[in-house]
């Protein structure tokens, strides 16, 4: 059962910025990953969603209602996250939660102590004062604390250290396995790997794949930089049929699609010091998987 459908929705800003044809859904109990770099057109489809754009073409909805006509009802389901936190600062992190509490005329604390406890947060603090991953602690809250069935998270992890985001993808984790629809958006490969089954990608405003993240891994082309113990045996090694882009003293980068096992059957025959794989970024990924072109 789809709990969240767009279709065709267009929004044109001219010399081609916006979006445009965007059309996918999401199921119940889904963690769906929507990926791009910053500026295509990510967080316009989510103001759509959110109900505070309204589509100059083409249709979206949450649970069956028109984002933009019962934006209201769909809200009181709703955790959301936004890509820029932005609060009263007059208030403490705790004044906000209680305002937020009093708006959806929340009847108890609901998950609040529970996920401040979790995160590590001390919402006793005044918001203007708070480091930005402080702020984005208080949204998380803010977002789940209600219980809703249907969460839009517009790179939820930003700011927050390691651990935090750790904490994070477990709770993602656990609100899936009772049920719950998550639309999230994200710059980091890994975090999505971890929690979604599905992504879509968009790319200059238009969808260039929806795909499941294990389509997604067997595509990528991975950067893997072989340390020797000399220049002369990089040379050798740089010379044995392997896809090479660079060759740097004793160090050679190798380009590797799918299959591994030739990469490891060369360094075998070679004094191989060290191998180290670069963290690759989505712009990366969408270059070598879509080309650099405009889509």
């Amino acid at each position: 059962m789809s709990i969240c459908e767009i279709q065709g929705l267009t929004r044109d800003y001219g010399k081609g910025h916006g979006i445009f044809d965007v059309s996918f859904s999401i199921e119940q109990g889904e963690i769906f990953g929507f990926l791009g770099p910053n500026g295509s057109g990510k967080t316009t489809t989510i103001r759509h969603l959110m109900g505070f754009l309204k589509p100059a073409k083409g249709s979206c909805t949450i649970d069956g209602m028109d984002c933009w006509k019962n934006s209201a009802d769909i809200q009181n389901n709703l955790g959301y996250i936004p890509g820029e936190m932005a609060f009263f600062d007059d208030m403490t992190g705790m004044e906000f939660l209680s305002f937020m509490a009093k708006y959806r005329k929340m009847k108890t604390a609901g998950r609040t102590k529970e996920l401040l406890e979790r995160f590590e947060l001390d919402a006793q603090a005044n918001l203007k004062k708070m480091s930005k991953g402080m702020k984005q602690k208080v949204g998380i809250v803010a977002a789940f604390m209600h219980d809703p069935d249907v969460f839009i998270l517009d790179e939820p992890t930003s700011g927050l250290d390691p651990l935090m985001q750790s904490r994070f993808v477990e709770l993602v984790l656990e609100e899936k396995a009772r049920g719950k629809t998550i639309l999230m958006s994200s710059h980091m490969f890994e975090e999505v790997e971890r929690t979604c089954h599905r992504v879509a990608i968009i790319k200059d405003g238009r969808l260039v794949a929806t795909d499941s993240v294990d389509a997604l891994k067997a595509a990528q082309i991975k950067k893997y930089v072989i340390t020797l113990e000399s220049e002369e045996s990089a040379s050798a090694f740089a010379n044995e049929g392997l896809q090479i882009s660079a060759v740097l003293e004793n160090h050679v980068t190798v380009i590797v699609q799918n299959d591994i096992k030739k990469l490891i059957s060369v360094m075998n025959l070679y004094p191989v010091t060290n191998i180290f794989a670069p963290n690759q970024s989505l712009e990366e990924i969408f270059m070598q998987y879509y080309g650099g072109g405009k889509s």
